[in-house]
């Protein structure tokens, strides 16, 4: 592919691009829209980007990229790869008069690296590719990426490609370890087909199909072994169960939280108790006992029952500080339009009690430290009928502006019409009213 084998727009793509312009954009303004069409140039595939522009009421078209199927280098011209922009390009005008001055960029065409250089462009004439042997049959019409050429070259190595897309695996038909396995092993083409079902409804990760194949393990639940371990990475609130558990020993603390019936949460408020109590984590009855419920209330309750030794002056000031903060949000608090109401805790004494009747953590563990340190606060969800009774629980995150956690009785996770309140209705108010209190 050389520069003089570029050749002007036909007139028949001109009018392809006009046409698909002004159904995309058909109120013009002066933002650039990219298309692109194929043709072919001494036996090679070659795709054309153009960028198209209104101005005073004209309309503009100009080729900006030519890329080669068989180049990992193209030709660009007047065009400059910026991050920081719309697009991620931005375009030169000064040929068609629609600015002062030449940018450094606008010097004809020269060649640049094909990574870099091709704009998400719809492509006018996609069919053009029926008209090549080589890719008749490579079901491209079913590819919904934006790189074709991308798909066509691999295409090229693997063949096999085409199945996979036939049989509706496009979502991993361009994974090479799939590809690859396909093309030596039957069998696992086979076994593809037989969980078609459970693979695209789960929408599992690569290597989490490689190993349920190997293994013979059940799919569902590595796949979601492999969405908590990601969950886990990114979570900073949970830093103990990384400490304690790597590896191998990640995948038995996940089975043992499920076999348990039990939620992380949980397991980090026996942990922090264990820890605070000076139990040693390295025997398993204390990493992972046998009846996790009972051990978690017995830890729990000599957590609580070692902090109600404390200090009285240190309680004194507790309680005076919490009464402080629990003024200071008072003004997200929400009782309005909803058959829900949303009120602080006003005092550690309240976290016990709700605590107490919803049978979880609320009052035993450092919640009270983490709400007089503006860290999270605490909130209870209540019928509007019965604001006395409690119903749901629920720890936000002053910092962030997001809850942490909200459950119910048991540590159930709360009904539709609540979670609707909280994430639909409180969660927006008390965002807006926190600014106001900052």
């Amino acid at each position: 592919m050389k520069v003089t084998d570029i050749r002007p727009i036909p007139k028949y793509i001109l009018n392809k691009i006009r046409k698909a312009d002004n159904k995309n954009c058909p109120s013009p303004d002066g933002h650039v829209r990219c298309y692109a069409y194929l043709t072919t140039w001494k036996n090679e595939l070659v795709k054309v980007t153009v960028a198209v522009k209104h101005r005073y009421k004209k309309w503009y078209c100009k080729q900006v990229a030519v890329h080669g199927l068989n180049s990992e280098k193209c030709f660009v011209k007047d065009m400059e790869y910026c991050y920081c922009a719309s697009m991620g390009f931005r375009f030169g005008w000064y040929e068609e008069g629609l600015q002062k001055y030449e940018n450094w960029y606008e010097r004809g065409w020269c060649w640049a690296d094909d990574r870099y250089y091709d704009p998400y462009a719809e492509i006018v004439n996609l069919c053009f590719i029926d008209r090549l042997p080589e890719f008749r049959y490579s079901a491209y019409k079913l590819y919904q990426g934006c790189n074709i050429f991308k798909y066509l070259r691999l295409y090229r190595q693997y063949p096999q490609m085409e199945l996979l897309m036939k049989l509706g695996f496009a979502s991993i038909a361009q994974s090479k370890m799939i590809l690859k396995l396909t093309a030596k092993d039957k069998k696992f083409c086979k076994w593809l087909i037989r969980n078609k079902e459970q693979i695209l409804d789960s929408h599992c990760y690569i290597d989490v199909i490689m190993r349920a194949y190997r293994t013979g393990r059940n799919i569902a639940s590595l796949q979601a072994y492999k969405q908590a371990k990601l969950a886990l990475r990114t979570d900073s609130h949970k830093e103990e169960i990384k400490e304690l558990f790597k590896g191998k020993d990640l995948e038995r603390f996940f089975d043992y939280i499920a076999n348990q019936n039990t939620n992380i949460n949980s397991y980090c408020d026996y942990i922090k108790a264990c820890k605070h109590l000076g139990l040693d984590l390295t025997q398993d009855k204390n990493l992972l006992p046998h009846d996790f419920k009972r051990w978690h209330d017995i830890r729990t309750d000599e957590y609580a029952t070692q902090k109600a030794l404390e200090d009285e002056e240190k309680r004194k000031e507790l309680y005076a500080k919490f009464a402080e903060i629990a003024l200071k949000y008072i003004p997200l608090e929400h009782a309005k339009k909803s058959a829900f109401v949303c009120i602080i805790a006003k005092s550690p004494a309240d976290l016990i009690r709700e605590g107490e009747i919803l049978h979880h953590c609320v009052g035993r563990m450092n919640y009270d430290q983490k709400f007089v340190r503006e860290e999270s606060l605490i909130f209870f969800v209540r019928n509007k009928d019965n604001p006395d009774v409690p119903l749901v629980t629920l720890e936000y995150s002053v910092k962030n502006k997001k809850i942490l956690q909200c459950y119910g009785d048991h540590d159930t996770k709360p009904s539709e019409s609540i979670l609707h309140y909280v994430n639909k209705i409180w969660l927006p108010y008390a965002r807006k009213t926190i600014k106001q209190i900052a």
